[in-house]
Formats: C-alpha cells, structure tokens, sequence
C-alpha cells in the first residue's frame, strides 16, 4: 500500500463518515465534509498534503519509489 492509495481511501472514508453523522446525528458534521473536501482541493493544486508527510515519516512507501519494481 503507498501513501497515496492510503490518502485516498482516509479521505473517502472521512467523507463517508461525515455524511453518515450528518444524517444520524446532526447537520453540522457537513462541514467536516466541506474540509475534507477542501483539503483535497488545496493539496491537488499546492502539492501539499500534511497527511502524507506523517505517512512518509512513518515509513510509508511512495508511489515515485515502487516504480520499476515488480
């Protein structure tokens, strides 16, 4: 698994999460929903992305370092 594929799913699972709270628990938790939305936003433009600095720290491997390996 490579720091993107994690930060993809995080994200879908958070944006799933979200919606469910929002449905079951109050409106508000749509705004969680709008960050992560938003972070996704900022970080396919800047190329930042906090998350996958900490998976990196953590050993995580990149999709840059798996090419050409089988």
């Amino acid at each position: 698994m490579t720091v993107e594929r994690i930060i993809v799913m995080m994200a879908g699972f958070f944006v799933m999460l979200s919606l469910a709270l929002s449905y079951y628990h109050h409106p508000y938790w749509m705004w969680f929903t709008a960050f992560v939305g938003f972070n996704l936003f900022q970080s396919g433009i800047t190329g930042f992305c906090p998350m996958a600095i900490v998976l990196k720290k953590l050993g995580v491997a990149t999709e840059a370092s798996k090419v050409g390996t089988c």
